[in-house]
């Protein structure tokens, strides 16, 4: 293999990736600018002007905020690559720490300054995203200082979870031959399914307060739902999540015994019992169907066939080469080789985006429909529609666009699905 290779299919992929995110953001610009002032005549008397018209602005202004990280996204991976930042960041901190500290305070140190160095670059999009788009259209609810607080709060554990993750997965690296990538892959299922059971009890309180569901006339109409379709979770809980956004939600979290179901406060103020308890069976449905363990089969798949293929091409030199790195000669190149693969890879696994996509879809129908066997599915219609508008969900997505991104169906294929509600 050719570093000359290496250079020009990373290159080609990124260009082609880019050209297509370009194409479809403008295609859904114009598709939703040309129908802002036409309710669909499905939703004629459901849907007023106004909220279509602000879910259309809604819309809008976070695809063309989206061009524009879009580039500066590219933009970055480029500077980390081609450009020689990650060389020129690994050459600074080896001199610096290999001498004295050795190997592995290197890595863990180029890791880390990798992940800080990223999330500075990224703050300032996050704040315009979160106090200029979702603030103009009256979804952000949070304050500065609730802003900084989450970024410290995940800063802090990030690094308390993610680095002895990474200091296990390069000392696999380094002390298991050939097949590294095999065990690598154990200890971040592991890993995995250790942060399913401990998440929702550890780590989610530390940004947001959960207190048992009050409402017992709904508890004992969730429990009942529960019980018809034999699913056991530990509690029912409500989330304040009206202190980050109007924005509203319920899922379910944890794994076998530790799994909760979790309703954002913000839910539970604008449903009704009957429709809480639709869209409460359509995530039930989920469970039913299995979906939820399809999903994370295929995300350990897919990553089991990543590391192989990362146990290749690390020890390849012209992968380093390819993409902007001398290897390191007097230091282990694990950590480069992990940056380099998670910087490389995002512009070709783009193209398998519309398979993911189409198969999230299907579930959603499944799971809809399930919804309407165990509970009532104009009840589910309503709440979705409520949901729609309250999310300034577009009603006139382009249809390319959302066969390509969308992992739930737009809202006139869903609810054409479900029982029509009563006027």
């Amino acid at each position: 293999m050719q570093a000359s290779t290496v250079t020009l299919a990373f290159a080609a992929a990124l260009l082609a990736s880019l050209a297509v995110k370009f194409w479809l953001a403008t295609r859904q610009i114009r598709h939703v600018a040309r129908h802002r002032n036409h309710v669909p005549a499905a939703f004629v008397g459901t849907v007023t002007p106004e909220a279509h018209r602000k879910a259309a602005d809604y819309t809008l202004a976070k695809s063309r905020f989206g061009l524009l990280t879009t580039a500066f996204a590219s933009a970055v991976l480029l500077a980390w690559t081609l450009l020689g930042g990650l060389d020129l960041l690994s050459g600074a901190l080896r001199d610096a720490l290999l001498p004295s500290y050795g190997a592995m305070a290197y890595q863990l140190a180029l890791l880390a300054a990798f992940v800080a160095i990223g999330g500075l670059i990224e703050m300032p999009l996050e704040w315009y995203s979160t106090f200029r788009i979702e603030q103009k259209f009256g979804f952000n609810r949070m304050t500065l200082k609730l802003w900084l607080l989450d970024a410290l709060k995940g800063t802090l554990v990030g690094a308390v979870i993610g680095l002895p993750l990474a200091a296990l997965i390069l000392w696999i690296m380094g002390a298991s031959g050939g097949l590294w990538w095999l065990w690598a892959w154990v200890a971040w299922v592991a890993f995995n399914l250790v942060l399913l059971v401990l998440y929702p009890t550890v780590i989610a309180p530390l940004f947001n307060k959960f207190e048992p569901l009050p409402d017992e006339d709904l508890k004992a109409r969730v429990q009942a739902l529960m019980q018809r379709c034999g699913f056991a979770a530990k509690g029912l809980f409500v989330m304040d999540g009206s202190k980050r956004s109007a924005h509203a939600n319920a899922y379910f979290t944890g794994l076998g015994a530790a799994k909760r179901v979790v309703f954002f406060d913000t839910l539970l103020s604008r449903l009704s019992p009957g429709e809480v308890e639709a869209v409460l069976a359509h995530e039930l449905g989920h469970f039913k169907h299995k979906h939820v363990l399809q999903r994370m089969l295929m995300i350990f798949g897919f990553s089991l066939a990543g590391l192989a293929l990362l146990g290749w091409l690390a020890g390849q030199s012209a992968f380093y080469a390819g993409l902007g790195v001398a290897p390191n000669l007097a230091a282990p190149n694990d950590a480069l080789a992990l940056l380099l693969f998670m910087l490389a890879l995002p512009p070709f696994t783009f193209f398998i985006g519309p398979l993911m996509s189409h198969w999230s879809r299907r579930h959603e129908f499944e799971a809809d429909a399930y919804a309407c066997a165990q509970a009532d599915g104009r009840a589910l219609a309503t709440a979705l529609l409520k949901l729609h508008e309250d999310n300034a969900a577009t009603l006139t997505p382009d249809p390319l666009y959302v066969r390509f991104y969308y992992s739930h169906p737009p809202a006139g294929e869903r609810l054409a699905a479900l029982p029509q509600p009563t006027p």
